[in-house]
Order: C-alpha cells, then sequence, then structure tokens
C-alpha cells in the first residue's frame, strides 16, 4: 500500500485483485517455508537447524513460483491497457514485496524468537 501510495496510483477493482492474489501468494510461501521445517523436524533435525534449511530449501520453490507470476505481471503491463495494467502493476510491487517479506522479515522474526528462546528442545509447529 505504502508503494502504491508513493506512486500515486489509483486503486480499481483490478488492483485489488492483484493485491489479494498477492496475499494468497504471500500466505502460499509461508506455508512452504514452514512445511519445510516440519519435514525437517520430522527427520529427527536439531531445530536451528531444521529452521536453516527449511528456509532454504523452500527457496528454489518460492522463488520460482514468484518469478513466474512476475513475468506474466510483466507482459500483462505491456500489451494490457487500463485496468489491465493497473492489475499487473499492484501484481508486480506485490510479488516483489511478499517474496521480501517471506525471507526476510519472517526469517529475521524466528532468529528473534530463537535469540530469545535460547536453544529449544522442541518447535511449536
Amino acid at each position: 500500500m505504502a508503494v502504491l501510495s508513493g506512486l500515486q496510483a489509483t486503486l480499481t477493482l483490478p488492483g485489488i485483485a492483484g493485491i489479494v492474489l498477492t496475499v494468497g501468494m504471500a500466505v502460499d510461501a509461508n506455508v512452504l517455508i514452514f512445511e519445510r521445517i516440519r519435514e525437517e523436524l520430522a527427520a529427527d533435525k536439531n531445530p536451528i537447524i531444521a529452521i536453516d534449511m527449511g528456509y532454504s530449501r523452500a527457496l528454489n520453490t518460492i522463488f520460482d513460483a514468484n518469478v513466474t507470476t512476475l513475468l506474466a505481471a510483466i507482459i500483462l503491463f505491456q500489451l494490457g491497457s487500463g485496468p489491465i495494467r493497473g492489475f499487473a502493476v499492484t501484481l508486480a510491487i506485490g510479488i516483489v514485496t511478499s517474496v521480501f517479506t517471506a525471507f526476510v522479515l519472517t526469517r529475521l522474526f524466528v532468529a528473534l524468537w530463537l535469540r530469545r528462546q535460547g536453544k529449544p528442545e522442541a518447535l511449536p509447529i
């Protein structure tokens, strides 16, 4: 929303659809990360190692899915007009910010939680 406000973009119904699609993809990224962490925990890995491996193994899958969607948004922006461009802009901005938050902010929050917990024996996921 801050980026759209900075661009002085008008939010239309296709723009809202782009935001909704972005939220869905952001949720999917976080689900993939935590499922990978669960898989590592099921393989009897240390919780800290499981978190690190979960993030690194989910990176390729999430990156591929988001790059594909970003390319589709770029093509829509180039070929479309009016509302289609608005959808493409909100989708592209959302994809970039969601990849950033999925890998930088959530990992930062998990690292801060781990630092506060010390060395946990188990993870509550």
